[in-house]
């Protein structure tokens, strides 16, 4: 594999494609770690550490986000708006005709549906980056947290429009990004940003998974 990584590097188109892929890569996770505005960072982090391995729903889908959710940074929505729009754009095409003839017409009503895709996932994110903001806000993100409910700074119209506005942004960006590196770099871009979100938070379930073992080892060891 790795000779096969140093023959790529070898030539240079390939060399091309392989360092615009990992700089797309690096300015996503770099935009995973960005809190948002409104967002007291440091409340965030108290939260995270007490709720390591305990946040349920809200950590399966963290880790799809790369641990950006929980975080609540620029790119907290991650890739699922977009994934949610394509496969709700693939089921109407089913039921509605119109749709359904697109899709017949190839390029050009492809790139109609990529277009469809585009809006719902913008639509998607607003829907999701306020339900977010309002989850944070009541405290409810991290319940077992003391200061929960004390991740939102201002309970203001203004500073809520501007985190969804953000996050809604982020999404967009990373849709961005995603076809830059379909266009420019190595294979389907969203399906590689979807790849390094799940990655990147494998270590670290690893690491929990492992101290999860050391505890329930040491209450057998106690029990005998």
């Amino acid at each position: 594999m790795l000779t096969a990584f140093a023959r790529a590097f070898k030539t240079p188109d390939l060399r091309k494609k392989l360092l615009f892929t990992l700089g797309i890569i690096v300015l996503f996770r770099l935009g995973q770690h960005i809190p948002i505005p409104g967002i007291d960072y440091k409340n965030v982090q108290t939260c995270m550490d007490l709720a390591k391995g305990q946040q349920g729903l809200f950590g399966l889908v963290n880790m799809f986000s790369g641990g950006a959710l929980l975080q609540i940074t620029i790119f907290a929505l991650g890739i699922m708006p977009y994934i949610t729009a394509s496969i709700i754009l693939q089921l109407l095409t089913v039921v509605i005709p119109r749709l359904e003839a697109l899709k017949k017409e190839g390029q050009a009503g492809q790139s109609k549906i990529t277009q469809y895709t585009r809006y719902l996932t913008i639509a998607l994110a607003i829907l999701q980056g306020t339900g977010l903001v309002a989850t944070a806000r009541s405290g409810s993100l991290f319940q077992s947290c003391p200061v929960g409910g004390q991740i939102v700074r201002d309970d203001s119209i203004f500073t809520t429009a501007v985190m969804v506005i953000t996050m809604t942004a982020g999404t967009a960006l990373i849709m961005w990004l995603g076809e830059l590196v379909t266009d420019r770099g190595i294979g389907n871009g969203m399906s590689i940003l979807m790849f390094v979100s799940i990655a990147a938070g494998f270590p670290s379930a690893m690491w929990s998974i492992k101290q999860q073992g050391k505890i329930m080892g040491a209450g057998w060891s106690s029990a005998w």
